[in-house]
């Protein structure tokens, strides 16, 4: 339904300030089709924005609808798109924050993370819903023109190149091993197919470019429900190892006489303890603060990021509706949140104080021939391998607007921004391993700006103060949304910044 301020600018066909913008004046046009019914469409002169059409609906209001194509995905479909742009390889380091944290800790940050992340989403779907645009880049141009278009465009290119760029890395980095354990092989031998530059390239071309070649997101329904079994059977295999591993658990040795001396001295791998085991090292821990607690609150900032995917999937969503569109990104929250939560807890009461940052490296350390923790290590490539075409999306739609406002869908060009972002992709991979570092950095720019701060400053914009004045509840809120954003974005830099200057690893932010 729309907003009594949205009727007012629609129809009346002047001019309106939303929050100190001008609006474009666009011309109203009635047209009757064969059956009699009238529609509503408005023109825009510039071009630089989408048409938008209103219909009449059976209650004589007015909803909007997008005149490029009629959303056809299924609800079930859209749920399964948006938990798999939700779902990344961050899952595999939250039993590793939990650990830093203490459940308790763990479970409150996670559940506020949850909430600010649904919020987020609603100041989204309701700017969109005011001023009838689908796309985020859209939504800054309406709030501030070319550069808030250009600023939203920008940050989802950097945010998710970097996403896509950090799933291939471990495509090139476990899939290897992964073959290697299968068949056995020589670790020194330079087989072709255990190189991981060769094996992600194949894997880009085979499985991600024909799947980043679909015109629709809602096509790729399927494939991200099978991304998601797979982080569910990865999900059931850590709950599965919590009642078979004991504690303290015991070294892979290929000589079992040192396996034997070893298991008191260095069976946990870090010597923390200076190799003694204490009883507490056993002992689950509800609240935990150390030098590392603060670099967990970034890992969980981020752990919910999906913001460039929603109003994709909004758009293809069959009758949709800003109520059903949040109640599916809600449903979609509490999944992920479910599953991270059981993630986290069942890797933290496995390996308590001594589960690393990747959590599939810790079972290695047990027995790195374990045929369950192989499938698993398959099962997790696989999601992120189906991931990567789910992100590429945003991407290309980014490029679209910043650099082609005013085309319509070419398939030459909708296949040639893909093959383009493939290679560029493959390229940072390959041949930058540093690159990491990097896009730790534009992460930690990116993310907060897509989550926290643009959606805040969109709505304080887009609405019109005749109905939320600045000092309203709602724009107050959006106000210290957007500060929480900033306080994020300092925190994470300080992080990355400290981790460099001392030579660490550990502030990790990343989607």
């Amino acid at each position: 339904m729309m907003e009594p301020a949205q009727s007012e600018i629609l129809s009346n066909g002047k001019s309106h300030d939303l929050g100190g913008e001008m609006v474009v004046p666009m011309k109203m046009m009635q047209e009757e089709d064969v059956n009699g019914t009238q529609t509503v469409r408005f023109d825009d002169p510039d071009g630089a924005l989408e048409n938008e059409e209103f219909l009449p609906s059976g209650d004589g209001k007015k909803n909007i609808h997008f005149t490029d194509f009629e959303g056809k995905t299924s609800f079930g479909m859209s749920v399964f798109n948006l938990g798999n742009a939700i779902m990344g390889s961050g899952i595999l380091g939250l039993a590793y924050a939990m650990a830093n944290t203490g459940i308790l800790l763990f479970l409150f940050l996670l559940t506020t993370v949850a909430a600010l992340s649904s919020y987020s989403i609603h100041l989204l779907l309701k700017s969109s819903g005011i001023v009838g645009l689908r796309a985020y880049e859209l939504l800054g141009y309406r709030a501030f023109g070319t550069p808030g278009k250009m600023a939203a465009g920008i940050a989802i290119t950097l945010q998710n190149i970097g996403a896509m760029s950090s799933y291939l890395y471990i495509v090139k980095s476990e899939l290897p091993l992964v073959i290697q354990t299968f068949l056995k092989a020589d670790p020194e031998s330079h087989l072709w197919y255990l190189n991981g530059n060769y094996l992600v390239m194949m894997v880009s071309a085979s499985i991600i470019l024909p799947l980043a070649l679909m015109k629709q997101l809602g096509y790729l329904g399927y494939t991200s429900g099978f991304s998601l079994s797979c982080m569910v059977f990865f999900l059931s295999a850590v709950i599965y190892k919590k009642f078979q591993i004991p504690c303290p658990f015991e070294e892979f040795s290929a000589n079992s006489t040192a396996e034997h001396l070893s298991l008191n001295v260095s069976s946990h791998g870090h010597d923390y303890n200076n190799g003694l085991v204490h009883e507490d090292d056993c002992t689950p821990r509800l609240f935990k603060i150390n030098s590392q607690t603060a670099y967990t609150i970034p890992i969980l900032a981020f752990a919910f990021v999906c913001h460039p995917e929603v109003l994709p999937i909004y758009t293809e969503l069959r009758n949709p509706t800003q109520k059903r569109m949040q109640k599916l990104s809600n449903i979609s929250i509490l999944v992920m949140y479910t599953m991270y939560f059981l993630a986290a807890l069942f890797g933290y009461l496995t390996f308590l104080g001594k589960v690393e940052p990747e959590l599939l490296h810790t079972y290695s350390r047990i027995d790195p021939y374990d045929t369950l923790i192989l499938c698993v290590r398959v099962a997790v490539l696989t999601a992120v391998t189906l991931t990567v075409p789910i992100v590429l999306f945003p991407v290309r739609r980014a490029i679209q607007h910043m650099v082609f406002p005013t085309k319509s869908f070419n398939w030459l060009r909708h296949i040639g921004i893909a093959m383009v972002l493939l290679t560029l992709i493959n390229m940072l991979v390959i041949f930058a391993p540093n690159i990491l570092s990097i896009f730790s950095i534009i992460g930690a720019t990116s993310a907060p700006c897509l989550i926290f701060i643009f959606p805040a400053v969109f709505y304080i914009r887009i609405v019109p103060k005749e109905d939320e004045p600045m000092n309203s509840a709602p724009k107050i809120l959006a106000a210290c949304f957007a500060a929480l954003g900033v306080i994020f974005m300092v925190m994470s830099l300080s992080f990355i910044i400290i981790d460099w200057s001392t030579g660490g690893g550990l502030a990790a932010g990343g989607h």
